[in-house]
């Protein structure tokens, strides 16, 4: 059986996927499994076991070769996790017998729901997005499956974590920090970055670690807290490639970041973490197993309770001194270990 796997939307969400594609794997072990993804997640496919293809989607005619290869690859089935035009025309080009989506398409798009022969009941809005992509693997049989992200980061990323933390980081306890987003209403105040920053060297005996993305608005983001600082830190920001962020990650005694990719990893890893959210409902996106203290709107304490329907909340809400207690708690948690 040869199956398409589409995810076309960002890194968060292809990390949130890897549960679904080990329980196909794990399910159905002779099938040939291949995986779509958008261009910007290339860096992160080293990490994703049992794939026996994978297609890097662009952007009009540029995807000229990736659409005739699915062609002529003759899929028997193909799983939608993305739903919008582009999977949809990948969905129907594939001219796979089955061809899988959630429902709610025949809602959101009589149009495009022609494209599909099979409609699977399951909510988005209603459930985390890990379950949600699990959700969509039913008609093939597969009802339960791990819900952490399932990464196996390659020696050549390891290797270099190592370099870094002998020769930069000097076999310190470290925090890595990972201020920015692509979404500039998840920034927290420079000034707030500033003041956890300093209290992890300070109080908690731990080398800062700055991490960043190469856009604009975050690489400004990223120059306003530095510029702030009066204690040392070790700026990595666009100089590590994502495997070897995660492979850092996975060394850190803590990791404080907003709902960003290195969320993600950090659930990966094990990582303990303080994460920041905002715009986007951590019912949705929060890791539900690693360490994790998840901080949303005015709450003092991290949250326990976690409901689908949930209004935005402004990230200026959160407090520094809820950060700073959060970070103090995860740091000393049994499962916060040293490098």
């Amino acid at each position: 059986m040869k199956i398409l796997l589409i995810q076309l939307r960002r890194l968060g969400d292809l990390i949130l996927t890897t549960p679904a594609i080990s329980a196909l794997r794990e399910h159905l072990p002779s099938a040939q499994i291949a995986l779509a993804v958008s261009g910007e997640c290339e860096s992160l496919l080293p990490a994703i076991h049992g794939l026996q293809k994978t297609f890097l989607t662009k952007r009009g005619l540029r995807d000229l070769s990736a659409w005739m290869e699915i062609r002529r690859a003759g899929f028997d089935c193909v799983v939608d996790f993305t739903r919008n035009d582009r999977s949809a025309w990948l969905t129907l080009l594939s001219g796979a017998r089955r061809r899988l989506v959630s429902d709610r398409l025949k809602i959101k798009s009589k149009f495009r729901a022609r494209f599909y022969n099979e409609f699977v009941d399951c909510a988005m809005k209603q459930m985390h997005t890990a379950d949600y992509y699990l959700a969509l693997l039913q008609p093939l049989g597969i009802s339960t499956g791990a819900t952490d992200p399932v990464l196996e980061l390659p020696p050549a990323a390891q290797r270099r974590a190592s370099s870094i933390i002998a020769d930069q980081i000097r076999h310190q306890p470290f925090a890595i920090f990972h201020p920015g987003s692509a979404r500039v209403e998840k920034f927290w105040d420079p000034e707030r970055w500033v003041e956890i920053i300093e209290f992890a060297a300070r109080e908690l005996g731990l080398l800062p670690v700055l991490s960043g993305g190469g856009n604009e608005l975050e690489h400004a983001h990223l120059t306003a807290i530095r510029e702030k600082l009066r204690t040392t830190v070790l700026d990595l920001s666009g100089q590590v490639d994502l495997l070897s962020l995660a492979a850092l990650i996975e060394h850190a005694r803590l990791l404080v970041t907003v709902d960003s990719a290195p969320m993600h990893l950090a659930s990966a890893t094990g990582t303990p973490q303080v994460i920041l959210f905002g715009p986007t409902n951590p019912f949705h996106w929060r890791p539900r197993k690693s360490p994790a203290a998840i901080l949303f709107g005015e709450s003092p304490v991290p949250l326990r309770h976690f409901q689908a329907p949930e209004s935005k909340r402004p990230m200026k809400q959160i407090s520094t001194a809820a950060v700073i207690d959060a970070m103090r708690l995860m740091v000393s948690a049994p499962a916060a270990s040293a490098v």
